[in-house]
């Protein structure tokens, strides 16, 4: 090893099997760098059968830092500084790299880009790190602008709002709790509501259990009650001022704030949810579609039931695995169409139609898909699209739907727009609470506002916005310090009373520091209406990579992409389109264990007013 430093000033080189002849004065003048190493003999050399030393390193990315190293130059538009700046700091080029990391910088910075909006610290009197490297940080979506946050990792719980005159405020804190938070929920204020000032409740779940709490005009908090669902708690939201907690086992909990009575119901297993006005609609195991009046509750004091009724029944009775309801705008001539499309556990998508005057006959099937052959996991039907996710890789069919003076047309109702898929993994023994807050959406009202939000891998600072009807990227979000993004969630937020105030949407996003940190999605939709964005969707092949070198795959998952007559995958569920892990054993439960009993007559009664009530809704 001596010989090679101090015989001759011509250097040869073998990286991944390409030649390369340099001085030893060239490869030595940064200090304590890899080569001044190699050829003063302290780390040890293989040759070829040339004699020239053999370095196992990509060799299109050696050129570049042996140019560097000649000249002392950089041209960074024609090489990747990510790959590059590895590469350098493998050989130990700190000039190199200290010049890649300022090109870098040009493009990141702790204050973000154009679409950086705001960044907020964890709460102040918790150490969230503490207890564990890497905590989650959860949303809810309300109707005002109103945030709820906890860390999921942690026993800690806060609530901020945002003013225009003086920004994001911290309104309420929780105690510090003795279990661990899965599940949060939170009501807007509803004005004119029962409850007068304290219509803005927040609640918590861990697994059986569930904490309620009033925030209070000052700031502060009372707890208004500890309630139990006896099983664990999957979904956790309102309806109205009404706290509603369900299972896949087919347990509904149900919180009124009338009559500030808690009571829970055994129903069949439930697959998914959405909610219309005061009506909980379940999709459940038996292949039926019921439906709960949360706002009339308890209607039957004696046995303490909830009045649950059978709305549709799928004709193959295959478990209704995904559901989302669409109410048309009310007409003068007539009164709201009530539109549902639902998926099911073999993969057919059906949209079944209620016309408010054969209320009597119940809904009618107006249209079947079969293009999916896994379980379908979420659905989405708003005026223009229908929007299907199967278990395939988040595997994504569209569909344009037509219609006639608001009502959905004649057939055909729909036509098939695009087919794609949104790629994400998750961590295998991940945190329930965690995976509550990477749902991949459809998020939004307005057709031409709904998009997808695609984490690729588990531990990663990156986000890929797309449009939900074509899969097309709007942008790319970064944490702006580095720190992986653990939950995301969209919320549109009210314009003030200023004139021409106007909604703004923003993706939010939750990192493993407990901060929180918000992007203008506003801002994004229209600099992408300017560009085009055609040739754009979600991650290329070399981004998608560059994100799998980030994790380890077998600690990874992805969704069951064989074909099955069930859901077998783990899932949890979301506002208008959620689903819940099927066990085999649950899915063997026959549809005996429902326990309506009532007659046509009294059906056709309830049913006719659930559309009454839609129609006022």
């Amino acid at each position: 090893m001596a010989n090679i430093a101090r015989t001759g000033d011509i250097i040869h080189l073998n990286v991944g099997g390409k030649r390369f002849s340099t001085s030893r004065q060239t490869l030595t003048w940064v200090p304590d760098s890899f080569f001044s190493s190699l050829l003063s003999g302290r780390i040890s050399t293989l040759k070829d059968e040339t004699g020239a030393i053999f370095i196992d390193r990509d060799p299109s990315l050696f050129t570049p830092i042996l140019n560097f190293l000649r000249t002392k130059e950089l041209f960074p538009r024609s090489i990747n500084v990510h790959l590059l700046m590895h590469e350098a700091e493998f050989y130990g080029i700190t000039p190199l790299v200290r010049k890649l990391q300022l090109c870098d910088e040009l493009d990141r910075s702790s204050c973000g880009n154009v679409l950086f909006n705001g960044y907020l610290p964890p709460p102040g009197r918790f150490d969230f790190t503490s207890r564990t490297g890497k905590v989650c940080v959860k949303f809810l979506q309300t109707q005002a602008c109103l945030l709820f946050v906890t860390g999921v990792l942690t026993v800690l719980s806060s609530s901020i709002r945002v003013k225009e005159s003086t920004g994001w405020q911290q309104v309420f804190t929780s105690p510090r709790l003795d279990w661990v938070i899965d599940r949060v929920a939170l009501n807007a204020k509803v004005m004119g509501g029962s409850l007068g000032d304290n219509d803005k409740m927040v609640a918590v779940a861990s697994g059986t259990e569930i904490i309620l709490w009033t925030i209070c005009p000052d700031g502060n908090g009372n707890e208004i009650g500890v309630f139990s669902l006896n099983v664990p708690v999957e979904a956790l939201f309102f309806v109205g001022n009404q706290l509603i907690a369900t299972s896949h086992t087919g347990k509904v909990g149900v919180w009124n704030a009338v009559t500030k009575h808690w009571q829970n119901q055994d129903v069949v297993p439930i697959n998914s949810y959405d909610t219309a006005g005061s009506f909980l609609i379940l999709g459940c195991n038996n292949g039926s579609i019921y439906y709960i009046d949360v706002q009339k509750f308890p209607l039957r004091m004696k046995d303490n039931d909830l009045l649950v009724t059978e709305l549709y029944r799928d004709p193959t009775e295959d478990a209704v695995t995904a559901l989302s309801v669409y109410l048309t705008p009310k007409t003068s001539d007539s009164g709201n169409w009530i539109e549902i499309a639902y998926g099911t556990s073999s993969g057919t998508v059906r949209v079944i139609v209620q016309h408010p005057e054969t209320v009597g006959s119940g809904p009618q099937l107006f249209q079947t898909f079969s293009v999916h052959r896994s379980p379908v996991t979420k659905i989405m039907l708003s005026e223009k699209h229908l929007i299907s996710v199967c278990a395939d890789n988040n595997h994504v069919r569209t569909w344009t739907v037509t219609r006639f003076r608001g009502m959905i047309s004649t057939q055909p109702g729909s036509t098939p727009l695009t087919s794609f898929k949104i790629l994400s993994l998750e961590d295998i023994d991940g945190h329930g609470g965690c995976a509550a807050g990477t749902e991949i959406g459809p998020y939004g009202e307005r057709d031409d506002q709904q998009v997808f939000i695609q984490r690729v891998v588990p531990d990663t600072d990156k986000l890929y916005v797309r449009l939900s009807s074509n899969g097309k990227r709007v942008c790319e979000v970064r944490s702006v310090d580095g720190t992986s993004i653990t939950s995301f969630m969209v919320h549109e937020c009210e314009g003030s009373s200023r004139i021409g105030s106007r909604p703004r949407r923003y993706l939010f996003g939750g990192h493993a520091n407990g901060s929180i940190q918000m992007w203008d999605l506003t801002t994004a939709m229209e600099i992408a209406g300017k560009v085009d964005i055609r040739a754009l969707g979600g991650p290329t092949e070399e981004e998608l990579l560059e994100l799998l070198d980030q994790c380890d795959l077998a600690l990874t998952r992805t969704p069951d992409m064989s074909p099955a007559a069930s859901v077998t995958h783990s899932s949890t569920p979301r506002a208008s389109t959620s689903r819940y892990t099927i066990h085999q054993s649950q899915l063997s439960m026959q549809s005996s264990t429902c326990y309506m009993t009532h007659t046509a007559a009294y059906i056709n009664t309830l049913m006719l007013s659930f559309l009454q009530a839609l129609a006022q809704a």
